[in-house]
């Protein structure tokens, strides 16, 4: 089976954050249709779960505007243009926590809804942190929450943790953990 190809595009709408287009495609077998996908402006974001020296994750309450309340979460944030993910993550720790960290590791680059949407997000796992803050941009402060990392288990059902991409995170780093002992 080969790859359907891109017969024509058209931007349907457009924000500062995204745009939505509209992809006429023509497949092998003679039949075409059109896909409507909502492309990001930027180069994603990355997403940073953040572990100290007495094993606990350093979690972040924010308001979440689109679902109208405050949810757990890990340090994300918009790579800047220029900015590569690993970056975007070292900058964004000393923004939401105030940390640094002597080890970043990529994890995964994943995408939300690959068939309606390109947003990508790079997930890190942080360690050996240090004090080190830096001028951040958010609208509020952002509440840290210090979580057992044994205790990862309770987060799946915490009321507030309902981002796939957190509860990605979280299974990715239960596993890591439980590896490493």
């Amino acid at each position: 089976m080969s790859k359907p190809r891109i017969l024509s595009t058209s931007v349907l709408a457009k924000s500062r954050l995204f745009r939505i287009e509209a992809l006429e495609m023509g497949f092998s077998n003679g039949k075409s249709a059109t896909f409507e996908c909502l492309r990001g402006e930027g180069g994603g974001v990355v997403m940073v779960a953040a572990v100290n020296e007495n094993n606990q994750l350093i979690m972040v309450r924010e308001y979440a505007a689109c679902v109208d309340k405050y949810e757990l979460g890990f340090v994300k944030g918009k790579i800047d243009p220029g900015e590569t993910p690993l970056e975007t993550a070292d900058r964004e720790l000393k923004e939401e926590i105030g940390y640094g960290a002597g080890q970043l590791e990529q994890l995964k680059k994943v995408y939300t809804s690959p068939g309606y949407n390109d947003f990508t997000t790079y997930l890190y796992w942080a360690t050996v942190l240090h004090r080190e803050s830096a001028e951040g941009d958010e609208i509020e402060p952002l509440e840290q929450i210090f979580w057992p990392i044994e205790n990862i288990a309770a987060l799946f059902q915490h009321p507030e943790v309902n981002d796939v991409r957190v509860l990605f995170l979280l299974t990715m780093l239960e596993k890591k953990y439980t590896a490493n002992g």
